[in-house]
């Protein structure tokens, strides 16, 4: 046998070797995980949901967060059956960039045609999350600036 053959089987060994061991530490860290699992009582949190998904609560509607007012079911049947409430929320926008909004959900995303509740669901934006004129954050003022040393 030459040395070379002698070295490729050498690595192939020391490769098996390697495999065998990493086998080894998931076999065991799977047996530990299982004894563990099976012998320790679980501790299960019981959370009660709302026996009417639409409960509202001081005036709020509890299971989207949406302010209740005229409009608010129309909100939450024809927007939150494909996006979360959150994302109504967070996008204060005029009438007319709701509209272009939700044309563009028509034509990219597939919602339907809202007919008559489209002027119901905009004027409930509009009146409940009107935009802001205030950015991510306030104008900075009256700060003492200073050169850095390089």
């Amino acid at each position: 046998m030459t040395s070379t053959n002698f070295s490729i089987r050498v690595s192939k060994i020391k490769r098996l070797i390697k495999w065998a061991a990493l086998l080894s530490v998931i076999y065991a860290a799977s047996l530990t995980y299982l004894i563990i699992d099976l012998t320790t009582p679980a501790e299960v949190a019981i959370v009660e949901a709302p026996v009417d998904p639409d409960l509202i609560e001081n005036g709020i509607h509890m299971r989207t967060g949406l302010l209740e007012a005229e409009g608010m079911m129309s909100v939450v049947t024809n927007c939150t059956s494909c996006h979360s409430a959150k994302i109504i929320t967070q996008n204060r926008m005029s009438a007319e960039r709701w509209n272009e909004t939700i044309k563009w959900m028509q034509e990219t995303q597939g919602l339907w045609d809202l007919g008559g509740n489209q002027e119901i669901i905009v004027n409930y934006l509009v009146k409940n999350y009107p935009p802001t004129s205030k950015g991510r954050r306030m104008i900075l003022e009256n700060i003492e600036w200073y050169e850095m040393e390089l």
